[in-house]
């Protein structure tokens, strides 16, 4: 494991213990894209591009695309990797959501590194076939740059949602619940992978009640036992295990970032005081070596409490699996809800949320 430069240690004015410093601030609540975080090539080493090959990924897609037959409504989001943009196919009169990753990132990055993250996105994306995770339609190149066609999900993500809605009811956040923790049991059970980075912009809406899993660019495919390596993903969501080892990534790592973003869609905010967090440093720490968080006592019910405590057991030796979830009181509650609950949400707020 690469070892990172060790900065000077400061006394934490929050909790009296050293704390790493000084370092650049960070933004846990920056603008993400409504179909999941973009490649960031921001600390990769140049390297001259060449053709990737999509072909093989996109061999049994039911739809040939080029460029031509697309049509741009609006973009969607875009980062330093791309942009993603909601378009028109035109031959089928389908919504999509195009991903565009550009040639130009092909000159600022490692090139087996990053063909290596796109293919593995791609490959996951072609591999799932369930109503928790976002539907990959093919991939082309356009003038060198890749075009990943998915599935549009008119609302956005979760995050955007509770930022135009405030914070969300208990019976949705549980049925929302439900419908993540499906995803992740699907994506372990069927293909052994950890996402990775599950977060509120890693999670689809649409306007029927779907909630769907996205953004694969980070996921890693289990094999040889049961870690899957390199420290990648949001650091905010990160179970403290990585932030710790920097390598360990069980499916129990899903269920502290998801713990994580329920108590954020309940509260409204990023769980951890932004006030701990000066530098990526502190953050890391904090996870590390604080107590986990919790909800306010008498602000919640005690299904939703105990739920998210135990996502958030710090040992993850004692964290559930994601199966194990299942028998929680708060998604036994959501189970035997009323299956249109959802829907009938989100058509609440259909002029609010469509994009």
């Amino acid at each position: 494991m690469q070892q990172l430069q060790q900065p000077a240690f400061t006394a934490s004015p929050l909790t009296g213990r050293k704390r790493l410093g000084p370092a650049p601030p960070i933004d846990l609540f920056k603008k993400t894209n409504s179909i999941g975080s973009l490649i960031d090539v921001s600390l990769q080493t140049p390297e001259v591009p060449r053709r990737i090959n999509v072909d093989s990924i996109s061999k049994d897609s039911k739809i040939k695309f080029c460029a031509e037959d697309l049509v741009t409504d609006i973009v969607l989001g875009s980062g330093s990797g791309g942009v993603v943009s909601k378009v028109k196919h035109i031959p089928t009169g389908m919504l999509m959501a195009r991903k565009v990753i550009k040639m130009s990132v092909f000159e600022q990055c490692g090139q087996d590194k990053l063909e290596k993250q796109i293919l593995r996105e791609l490959r996951i994306l072609r591999l799932c076939r369930s109503p928790r995770v976002v539907t990959f339609y093919g991939a082309f190149l356009d003038q060198g740059d890749i075009n990943i066609m998915m599935e549009y999900m008119d609302m956005g993500t979760l995050e955007r949602v509770y930022r135009k809605t405030g914070v969300l009811s208990e019976p949705i956040i549980a049925q929302v619940t439900l419908r993540i923790l499906e995803g992740l049991i699907y994506l372990y059970e069927n293909h052994k992978i950890v996402h990775r980075d599950i977060k509120p912009s890693n999670i689809l809406v649409n306007s029927n009640g779907d909630i769907k899993i996205a953004d694969f660019g980070v996921s890693k495919e289990l094999s040889n036992g049961t870690q899957a390596a390199t420290f990648t993903g949001t650091q905010g969501y990160l179970a403290p295990e990585r932030v710790r080892e920097g390598t360990s990534c069980t499916p129990s790592s899903d269920v502290w970032s998801l713990g994580l973003t329920v108590m954020e869609l309940a509260l409204g905010r990023f769980p951890i005081p932004a006030e701990a967090l000066p530098s990526i440093f502190d953050l890391l720490q904090y996870i590390e070596q604080e107590p986990s968080p919790t909800l306010p006592v008498g602000g919640f019910s005690p299904e939703l409490c105990e739920f998210t405590s135990l996502c958030l057991i710090k040992d993850p030796r004692q964290r559930p699996h994601p199966k194990q979830l299942l028998e929680t009181a708060f998604l036994k509650q959501a189970a035997m809800a009323d299956p249109n609950t959802l829907s009938c949400w989100t058509q609440s707020l259909a002029d609010l949320l469509k994009q």
